[in-house]
């Protein structure tokens, strides 16, 4: 099932839930919407293959979850071109691309 409920930016995220448990399973923000999906790794039968790059929002963490030292921690978001790989930026680039471009 999927709702969209308000984001930091003021455009939204659209989640998508499990309709049996409602557990959450991917996201979409508003900016690249359905292009991109937000994977909640924690779903995952193995999510130990699939380590965080980065932890965010980690002012609102639980005191007692502790943080690997060896990924980068932010207390709100992050800006990716600070993060992500040069791989990464490059395909999320290609994307935006794909979502300006006029439609066929």
């Amino acid at each position: 099932a999927l709702a969209t409920i308000p984001s930091a930016s003021g455009k939204g995220q659209t989640l998508a839930r499990c309709p049996d448990c409602g557990v959450i399973l991917w996201s979409h923000y508003a900016g690249l919407g359905r292009l991109l999906a937000f994977l909640r790794v924690g779903t995952l039968d193995a999510p130990d293959v699939f380590p965080p790059e980065v932890h965010i929002y980690t002012a609102s963490k639980q005191p007692w979850l502790s943080l690997p030292e060896d990924r980068p921690a932010f207390a709100e978001y992050y800006r990716r071109s600070a993060v992500w790989p040069a791989a990464s930026i490059a395909r999320y680039d290609a994307l935006k691309a794909l979502r300006a471009a006029p439609p066929e």
